[in-house]
């Protein structure tokens, strides 16, 4: 049956394009250019989304293995293709700009758990972390962090408007051949005044044609499209918490949020170094 059935509906498919009037082919000609942007969309946005997905994956679990949130940006490890990477060498550079040229020297903090205990090993690298950025400078490391999230959230969505426009489109642009196509075949009966099936026939499937590709234009697009949209959401999503995670790591480790009493005995210390472990004691 299948053996059959293919040469009948190609040639199905034949005899109606042959039958076609003039702007039943122009626009089976548009649909065909928008099914070949279409297809172009589907191709390169799924490989870009399945090397998101991919990079994506290996950087948060290299990420959240480290307890320096400068640390893979001092290895210069690279994971192409992963949004939250290039939010994340984003915020680094930042980060570290401000370190070089707005730092704050801190007097490291007394040790108050055990090295071997694995939840702490982030709070045991900020308290040994003397040089850090004053909050003012932290906003500025928080606002590149959030415009690099918008950037890399357009660069996901980009193109889709394509694969909106065949799904909404494609059909309505086939009626639109159709309808002229049947509106020409009873034009032509009228005047020759032969109104039969043969006479018919041949006009009518030569207007369906324009419906038949527009749903095949529309058809793919629209899995493809709701596939699409799904991922990028989730990709979003998981930018979005990053963004959040990343920005608390580095105010923890290294944005100076000491307290105006500890502000002041640090001063002390500068202007009375022979006091420096009265001040420590009170400092602990």
């Amino acid at each position: 049956m299948e053996l059959l059935g293919a040469p009948f509906f190609a040639n199905a498919l034949q005899f109606a394009f042959d039958k076609a009037t003039t702007e039943g082919k122009v626009t089976i000609t548009l649909l065909a250019l928008v099914s070949l942007f279409s297809w172009t969309v589907i191709i390169t946005k799924g490989r870009q989304l399945y090397q998101a997905q991919k990079a994506g994956r290996k950087f948060y679990k290299d990420y959240r293995a480290t307890r320096d949130p400068l640390e893979l940006f001092a290895q210069k490890k690279d994971y192409s293709g992963a949004p939250a990477f290039e939010v994340y060498t984003t915020g680094a550079e930042e980060l570290a700009y401000q370190l070089k040229n707005n730092p704050v020297i801190v007097t490291p903090r007394p040790k108050m758990i055990s090295p071997t205990d694995g939840p702490g090993q982030t709070d045991l690298f900020a308290r040994q972390n003397t040089k850090r950025i004053s909050a003012s400078s932290f906003e500025s490391v928080r606002v590149v962090l959030e415009r690099a999230v918008s950037a890399q959230a357009i660069s996901l969505e980009k193109g889709m408007i394509i694969l909106s426009t065949a799904v909404a489109g494609g059909p309505f642009i086939g009626l639109l051949g159709t309808v002229w196509g049947v509106m020409e075949t009873f034009s032509g009966i009228a005047k020759v005044q032969a109104a039969s099936l043969t006479a018919m026939a041949p006009g009518v499937a030569g207007a369906l044609i324009a419906t038949v590709v527009g749903l095949f234009v529309a058809i793919p697009a629209m899995f493809a499209y709701n596939y699409m949209i799904t991922t990028i959401r989730a990709i979003t999503q998981e930018l979005d918490n990053f963004n959040t995670e990343y920005a608390t790591a580095i105010e923890h480790a290294y944005v100076d949020n000491r307290s105006v009493a500890d502000e002041v005995v640090h001063a002390l210390r500068q202007i009375f170094p022979e006091r420096t472990e009265q001040f420590a004691a009170i400092e602990s």
